[in-house]
Parts: C-alpha cells; structure tokens; sequence
C-alpha cells in the first residue's frame, strides 16, 4: 500500500508554498497549515501499515486527510476548483477503509477536473442507504473516460479487489455519470460504527 502522501505532490506543495512566501504570504500561511495538518492526519496511517491494524479506519480520520488536501489543491489550482463537503458528524465514526477515498478524489481532479479548463466542483458526501454507508465522490469533470489522461481504471480495481478481501460481497464500487456532466463514484460499505463510540449500528 502506498504512503498515504505521495513524494510529488509534497514536493509540488512545498515548492507553491516558497513561491508565495514571495508573492502572497497569507496565501503561503495557509497552504503551510494545511500541508501540516494533511501530514498529522496521515501518520497513524503509515505507523499502522507498518504495525497491526484489520485495514479499517474511521470515516472521520479520513476525511481530516481530504479536507486539507483539497484546501491545498484549491490554492494551486486557484478559482478552478470548487470543493462541497457534505460528511455528517454523526458518520464520522463510522469504520471506513483508508485511503479510498483520497484515491477517488486524486481521480476525479486528475481525470476529470484537471483536463478541463474551466474546471469545476468536487464533491464528497456520506449517508447511510439501505443500512449501509455510502461515500460518494463526484465531479464535473469532462466525464469518465473522456480525458486524454484517462488511465485504465486500475486504481478502481485495486478497490474492487480490497473491498472484496475486507467485506466480500458486503461492500460495492460503483461508477456514474454525473449529469450534465462529470463522473459519480460511489464505495458503500457495511455501516459499523468504532467501538467505544455512542454510535451503535442500525437497526
């Protein structure tokens, strides 16, 4: 499993932060403290590859990787992405695989916002459906498949195949359009709530 932040886009982030430190220090201030807050939130994930662990975080543990990481990207893609969260605090204990759904989110801006010039909106949402908790990534990209960078879809394979290991046919990835246009990928798991929270399982 890779490190949950990859060495180019470190790079790439501190090299922006040195060039506003010059051009724009308010700007370069909070690229820094999210770049300090996207690496605090992804140590336990890297001390846990290497230690025990079943594989399964918490859905709010991921998201404080995601939300620093997109402030970070707002700030280098400037008015071309536009990102809506919409993750309830009641689901942020509920159990959810790491690094999922930073995956879907480096998709979406690489396949499908990146490519297209205007850019667009990001989003990420979580609810329960039928019992289960389904994480919805969604863009308004050019669509799935359409840009000239679209890989193979090897990375939603990889998440297939671990979703399949962790909860056999209890979990699902699926892939959409996202009318009018853009990609809607959603990953829904079996809802379990960590224990030690007040949160129990549906009914």
């Amino acid at each position: 499993m890779q490190a949950q932040v990859e060495p180019h886009f470190l790079f790439n982030t501190l090299a922006s932060i040195d060039h506003l430190i010059e051009t724009d220090p308010k700007r370069a201030s909070a690229m820094q403290k999210n770049l300090i807050a996207l690496l605090r939130a992804s140590m336990p994930t890297m001390r846990e590859a290497n230690g025990h662990g079943n594989g399964v975080r918490d859905l709010g543990r991921e998201m404080g990787v995601i939300q620093p990481y997109l402030e970070i990207l707002k700030v280098r893609m400037e008015d071309r992405l536009m990102t809506e969260i919409d993750v309830p605090e009641g689901l942020r204990s509920a159990e959810f695989p790491p690094m999922m759904i930073q995956s879907l989110v480096e998709n979406a801006i690489k396949h499908g916002l990146e490519p297209k010039p205007e850019g667009g909106l990001l989003s990420v949402k979580a609810q329960i459906v039928h019992g289960k908790l389904a994480v919805t990534v969604a863009d308004t990209g050019v669509g799935f498949g359409k840009a000239a960078t679209a890989g193979t879809g090897i990375g939603l394979n990889n998440i297939r195949e671990r979703l399949k290991l962790l909860y056999g046919n209890k979990a699902a990835l699926t892939v959409a359009e996202n009318p009018p246009g853009g990609t809607r990928v959603t990953i829904t798991v079996p809802y379990v709530a960590q224990a030690g929270d007040d949160a129990t399982m549906p009914a």
